[in-house]
């Protein structure tokens, strides 16, 4: 008889089920795992072997041989503790066979049969949702998973605990959902100083979800707007939540089984390799690009970046989805993101001032911008110089206008936006608009559309670019509240685009 249990192996955010099967059969003794599993999941045998026998369960003296069905799925991780016990139960007719059918499994076993919490408890629940079971998990993982109202989640503290749940001697209480965290006391716009066109380019890129570059000189304020950045941005929708949680949950960064209803900021160091900032690794974690879903990825000092980082992030940022491809398997990710890029003019970083600049100027500012390629640039909705602030700046008393000024009118045109896109799978912003989509929300009227013709043509504006200033155009309206694409929106998101445009 082959005994059976139900679990999940993970690609990307994607939990695929996994069939644990046991079989006890005579022969010499043995306890093999097949079924193309990594390291941890073949020294399961032992911790297993070890958490029954503190149960006073032993195993019987036959050839015991656990496979992992589909076999040509690579099988990671060591929350496929759980399941192999389970089934090897089930086959040793102490659990009820009839009741794993209804059931998928996870967590880690410790020798003394306790249950430690492992990653992806979220993803599972999902999938046990979809195939209409319930998910067994260790109780630290049972906050994270009962998020999915779809799925029972039951979540025990030891081995003994389960089988005391399933032969209905002590029934376990079904998890209840995390806390859903308070969203953080975030910098306030107020304590910027100057640097008007700055704050105007952050609510623009907050609104749309515009990608935006500032370059200035070292200590003009660059990291300061950018740090102020999440206390203009709306709280994530439930299904962003989830999205969200889910690649974190993947990650192992869920506190507590919390849900957190704050949009990601990440900022890597400029040091990070490829595989932290667009995944990899062992296991094919998620990078800081996919960590960033639906929130904000701030990278200071841009061009310090070595170029093959920098350089992947182009498809990431038109496609919104990330491919780690590995040797045995191709793992995706989403990572729709808002890059927000700051850096120096130059490397000595004073280029714009003639008595602090270093000898080589101008080429100085030639070589070290020019780390950052031609298409990726072209792909920043927004660029901003962030000028010096004058002493008399700094004297200056808190400017009138705070973040939640600002923070109202991006919630207002990001409801805007919202309405616009409802129905349509996989846009939700200005920045996700193309085709005929775009075509139809940002046809400007004919003094813009003569305006961009124009400085197209004389500034030499790519396909993409031409679009992208459609987009910003389109977003700065929707701040304004016009339901028509004006003259003076493309005009601003040409100067936002273009160094000093002539707009005559």
């Amino acid at each position: 008889m082959v005994a059976r249990a139900h679990s999940v192996a993970f690609q990307g955010v994607d939990a695929r089920p996994v069939e644990v099967q046991c079989a006890v059969t005579p022969g010499l003794p043995a306890f093999s795992i097949v079924g193309l599993p990594d390291k941890a999941v073949s020294e399961a045998r032992d911790r297993v072997r070890t958490a029954l026998s503190s149960l006073a369960i032993a195993l019987p003296s036959k050839r015991i041989t656990i496979n992992l069905s589909p076999a040509d799925l690579p099988k990671e991780g060591s929350h496929f503790d759980l399941p192999i016990a389970l089934s090897l139960l089930c086959a040793l007719e102490i659990l009820p066979a009839d009741v794993m059918e209804t059931v998928v499994s996870l967590g880690e076993l410790s020798l003394d049969g306790a249950l430690v919490p492992v990653t992806g408890a979220l993803p599972a629940a999902m999938t046990a949702a979809s195939e209409d079971r319930s998910l067994l998990c260790p109780f630290g993982s049972g906050a994270e998973a009962a998020w999915v109202n779809a799925c029972q989640v039951i979540a025990a503290q030891t081995l003994g605990d389960v089988v005391r749940h399933f032969t209905g001697q002590v029934p376990l209480a079904p998890a209840e959902p995390g806390e859903v965290a308070a969203l953080p006391t975030a910098r306030d716009l107020r304590d910027v100083k100057g640097q008007e066109r700055g704050k105007r380019a952050l609510e623009i890129a907050a609104a749309g979800r515009h990608h935006l570059m500032m370059i200035g000189t070292p200590g003009s304020g660059k990291s300061m707007l950018a740090a102020r950045l999440p206390s203009i941005l709306p709280p994530l929708t439930a299904v962003e939540a989830l999205e969200t949680s889910m690649i974190h949950s993947i990650a192992g960064l869920l506190d507590a089984g919390g849900i957190s209803r704050a949009r990601p900021f990440r900022e890597p160091h400029h040091t990070a390799s490829m595989a932290a900032i667009i995944g990899g690794g062992r296991q094919a974690k998620p990078g800081e690009a996919s960590l960033a879903h639906n929130g904000v990825l701030f990278m200071d000092e841009f061009p310090e970046f070595p170029r093959t980082v920098l350089e992947t992030l182009r498809q990431p940022i038109e496609t919104g989805e990330v491919m780690v491809a590995r040797a045995n398997a191709h793992v995706k990710y989403p990572c729709k993101f808002m890059l927000i890029a700051a850096a120096n003019p130059c490397k000595c970083g004073y280029l714009p001032d003639p008595a602090r600049a270093c000898a080589r100027v101008p080429h100085c500012g030639e070589d070290y911008l020019g780390r950052i390629s031609g298409p990726l640039m072209d792909r920043f909705d927004l660029r901003v110089d962030i000028p010096p602030v004058s002493y008399a700046d700094l004297d200056l008393p808190a400017a009138g206008e705070g973040s939640a000024d600002v923070a109202a009118r991006v919630a207002t045109a990001r409801a805007l936006q919202a309405a616009r896109f409802a129905g349509m799978d996989g846009v939700t912003c200005n920045a996700d608009a193309e085709g005929d989509t775009l075509e139809r929300m940002a046809n400007p009227d004919a003094d813009g559309r003569d305006l961009l013709s124009r400085a197209a043509e004389r500034f030499g504006l790519s396909a993409r670019g031409y679009h992208r200033v459609l987009r910003v155009a389109r977003t700065i309206a929707d701040l304004d509240g016009s339901g028509t694409v004006a003259k003076p929106h493309i005009a601003e998101a040409l100067s936002f685009r273009l160094p000093n445009p002539d707009a005559s």
